[in-house]
Order: C-alpha cells, then structure tokens, then sequence
C-alpha cells in the first residue's frame, strides 16, 4: 500500500481504516450525534442502541457476552485497567504474586512496574525462547496459590510470535490465578472466536484490526465486574468500570472491523499476506541482501509480520535512508523515542547490537506484490549504498 510515494510497511504499528468501516461510521459523526446516554428522547434512544449491537458484534468476534464489553480508548487503557484494576481491588488479599512475560508490550509491564512499587506485588517475568515462545515448563513451577494474574499476550506486536493461549489458560485455572490476555495483534492473525472461553480479560484496540484510533475493548468476564477498580471515575456507565460518555462513531467503526473479520474470506486474507510475506524475504535473499529473522517459524508467527536483522548496520541508519519511499519501523511505536534496545528481542536472547540492527516489517491486507517488489528494491539499493560508507564495519572487513 502507498500513502503517496511512500510504501507502507507498517501494520502492525497501526492499520488503515478500512473504506467499508470508514462508510458504516460516517452517518454517526454528523447525522446520528445524539449522546448515547440521554435517556429521555429517540436520538439518545437510538445511540445507545447502535453501542448496543456494536459490542454484540465485538462479542460475537471473540466469543464473549455483550456485557462482557467494557469500551475503552483503545488496548493500552484496556491493559492498565486490567491489571491495575483488578490488583488494586484484590489489594487486601493473600495473592500477591504477578506473573507475566518477558515480551509484553510496555502498557503491561509498565503498570506491573507500579503495583509492585505502590502496592507491594511481587512481579514476575516469564522467560521465553530463542523463538519468542513461553517457557510453559517455568510457569507451571511458579505458578502457584498465592498468584492473583498471568498476563501474556496473544501474538506478539514486535517478533509475532503466536502464544498458545489455551495451555496458559489451563495453568492459570489449576492454581486459582486469572488470565489476562492482550489480544491487540491478535485479530489480523488467528481466530479468536473462541478465546474468551480461556481468557478471564482481553484486551483489543481498534487500529490493529482496519477500525479507527481511539477505540478499543477490555473483554471482562461478568462475574468479575465487581472485582475491577476503575481507572476513570464519573457517570458510572459501563456498569460502573469506565465513565465516560461512550463513541459512537468509533464503537460503530470497531463493531464494523470485527465483522469484516469474522468473514469466510479472513483465514484465505490471511494466507495470501502471507505468501506476500514470503515473496517478500525471497526477494531481499534473490538480491543478495544477507539478514537473519528473529522469532518463530513461518506457521507460528503472525502471518503480516517480519522481523529482521542487518548485521553490521544500524536499523535507524536503514530507515533513515528509506525515507520517504517506505515507512517500517525497529519495533513498537509505542515506545517511540525509548533509547534502549527492543526489550523483546533482548529477551529472546539478542545482543544489544544485534537488537539495534533489526526492523520489523509488518505486511496488511492492502499491501500489493508490487509494493514487496518495490520495497525490495529500495532495501537492497540502501544497504549497497550504506555498505560503501565509510566507517561501515562490513565494509572495512572486507578491505581487510
């Protein structure tokens, strides 16, 4: 996909909107405006019912309950009041251990940092493999009476590597412990129909899945409502977990992306970006670019995802002198500015250097084989040229 003269290979970042989403949300920024909670005329009436059969859709999605779904401004929101939510209600209780794994994304570990510096919870960090895997033998021996949560995500947002979050489920419920589970990736790579059947909350954002910024779902399981501590306090709507008066636009939008995935054509979508992944890595090999992936294997990773490294070079120096012909990035974005190394890719065993050497590229449902072949192009064309840089340290070795 082109914005312009820029190829995008940036899904996982963030998607576009997809234009039968863009449609079915645009009668309810101007025609349909009414506040979805005035109770006392039609237009409110009317709001409130299309939030009604957004979250029915959503629910649908992942197998949940209507009343399950709690709307958000999007995964990172979902992820604190998750675990800060629920950690801060259970505050007074004997479980107070934490688990979670090395590779989440930073709104996680970034709110497991607070509750063991505020509330005095043990955190834990769940090794994985060289492949990004979780070591289920290591959770299992730490997995214990005193565990309140496991948190580990679907499908990894940097390496996409898939967690089999069934097995986790499983383990979670023989100690007593509850699942948390942030599915943001997840949608664009399996099926999650059946996933609130292991995970006690989920979270999902919107922009990952063709629907629009803003909007997300924490996917609370209802005999847990009362067992949540708001984040943000006002109204009480949304039974009291999330005040706030409700988008409707953007839940339509949401409910929208949901339902263009639950289509017969998705797991086929899926397929052909991956054969557009493939196409892609052949290329830079028919090119004669040398690079090393990071992650799993083909079949156990995100089927738009791609996460590669150039040894001897600087990944900023290679997207740096792409621009503006095509928009990759080092890893998420939102750790955008952070100056350390990619915590997942240390995590699955990398150097430093070798973290810094490494980009993900991350393929949608508009990218065309055309845009991979063009990309190709431009990479190996910068590499040739960074190579013969001075101060290269490829370069200098082969003087040598």
């Amino acid at each position: 996909m082109k914005n312009r003269d820029t190829l995008y290979f940036d899904y996982q970042a963030s998607t576009p909107v997809d234009p039968e989403v863009l449609e079915k949300m645009r009668p309810w920024h101007a025609e349909s405006f009414a506040n979805p909670h005035s109770v006392d005329h039609i237009l409110g009436w009317k709001a409130a019912q299309a939030v009604e059969e957004s979250a029915a859709t959503i629910a649908s999605f992942i197998g949940a309950g209507p009343d399950e779904i709690i709307f958000t401004s999007g995964a990172t929101e979902a992820n604190n009041l998750a675990l800060l939510g629920l950690a801060r209600r259970a505050a007074g209780g004997k479980r107070r251990r934490i688990l979670v794994s090395a590779i989440e994304h930073k709104s996680v570990l970034a709110a497991c940092r607070i509750l063991q510096e505020q509330h005095g919870y043990q955190i834990e960090h769940l090794p994985v493999e060289q492949q990004g895997f979780l070591r289920l033998e290591e959770l299992q021996k730490l997995a214990d009476e005193d565990v309140l949560l496991i948190s580990v995500m679907a499908v990894n947002n940097e390496i996409g590597v898939i967690q089999p979050a069934e097995e986790i489920a499983a383990i979670a419920r023989k100690c007593g412990a509850f699942f948390h589970c942030d599915a943001a990736q997840a949608p664009c790579a399996i099926d999650i129909s059946s996933l609130a059947a292991h995970a006690d909350l989920i979270s999902l954002s919107a922009h990952k899945m063709y629907g629009p910024k803003g909007i997300g779902t924490l996917i609370v399981r209802r005999d847990l409502h009362d067992q949540i501590e708001p984040l943000i306090y006002g109204g009480g709507q949304q039974d009291n977990l999330r005040s706030g008066t409700i988008p409707v636009p953007l839940c339509v939008g949401m409910a929208a992306a949901a339902e263009l995935l639950q289509q017969s054509t998705a797991e086929r979508k899926r397929t052909t970006i991956r054969m557009l992944r493939d196409r892609f890595v052949q290329g830079l090999t028919d090119s004669g670019v040398e690079y090393a992936i990071n992650g799993p294997p083909d079949h156990s990773r995100h089927s738009g995802n791609v996460n590669i490294r150039f040894a001897g070079f600087s990944a900023h120096d290679i997207l740096g002198a792409l621009q503006p012909h095509l928009a990759a990035s080092t890893g998420s974005a939102c750790t955008t500015g952070t100056p350390e190394p990619s915590h997942v890719l240390r995590a699955i065993g990398l150097s430093e250097e070798e973290a810094d050497s490494s980009i993900r590229f991350s393929l949608g449902r508009f990218t065309t084989s055309d845009d991979v072949d063009e990309a190709v192009t431009h990479i190996a064309g910068k590499l040739a040229r960074l190579y013969e840089q001075p101060g290269n340290k490829l370069a200098k070795a082969a003087r040598v």
